[in-house]
């Protein structure tokens, strides 16, 4: 995904804004999600061949790139593990407990074992030792294995919804799971709120699309800076 697609990207996710609460696009509207979703993740086989942001970012990169940390950028200091995994945890936790009141891939994937880090809420309001640690350490195959398990659930989730459901609020006993689980810290309030105030569309707008698309922007910036 080169510069002109990421451009045709974002002004399909501008589109998919202008449709998706709208009951007679829904079918439309999930399509295009799913078509901007894909795009954000490495290869599957399923794309007919279609190179992806994910697929440009992982090319060549080596392991000292992926850990490397601090690394300064704009808005950001973070290694690409850190923002590979925050998006991941991100989407998986508004996905799956917001909009799909199920568990997280997290644990019914047992991720929480193979990413060897004790690390389980969404990254936001890590400590600088904490972001070192945690980019030293994850186990970088089982990081990228847990990416697509969250995108494959993502993707069933958004094509199961009925027409309508996009407007849709999570109720307060999914909103309750989020500090309950520990998937938000405690100091991030903030989140909560946030994400209680969305809608279904607000969220797949945002954490299951735009917010990939900035943190693999923020990735490739590293992988730019640290492989010329």
């Amino acid at each position: 995904m080169n510069l002109e697609a990421r451009t045709i990207w974002s002004a399909k996710h501008k589109q998919l804004t202008g449709i998706i609460t709208k009951r007679e696009e829904h079918t439309n509207a999930a399509a295009l999600f799913l078509e901007l979703h894909a795009n954000l993740y490495a290869s599957d086989g399923t794309n007919q061949g279609q190179v992806t942001y994910e697929d440009v970012l992982l090319e060549d990169l080596r392991e000292q790139t992926l850990r490397s940390y601090p690394v300064h950028t704009v808005n950001s200091n973070n290694s690409i593990v850190w923002h590979i995994w925050h998006s991941a945890r991100i989407e998986d936790i508004t996905m799956n407990i917001l909009i799909a009141d199920s568990e997280q891939i997290l644990h019914s994937g047992h991720f929480a074992d193979k990413l060897q880090t004790p690390f389980i809420h969404s990254g936001n309001g890590m400590s600088e030792e904490d972001i070192a640690e945690f980019s030293e350490t994850v186990h970088i195959e089982a990081l990228l294995a847990y990416r697509q398990a969250v995108a494959a659930r993502t993707r069933s989730i958004i094509a199961a919804l009925q027409p309508g459901q996009f407007r849709a609020k999570p109720g307060p006993a999914q909103i309750s799971r989020l500090s309950g689980e520990g998937a938000v810290k405690e100091s991030e309030q903030w989140l909560i709120d946030y994400w209680g105030s969305r809608t279904i569309a607000g969220l797949v707008l945002m954490p299951a699309t735009r917010h990939n698309f900035v943190h693999l922007n923020k990735a490739m910036r590293i992988k730019l800076k640290l492989q010329k």
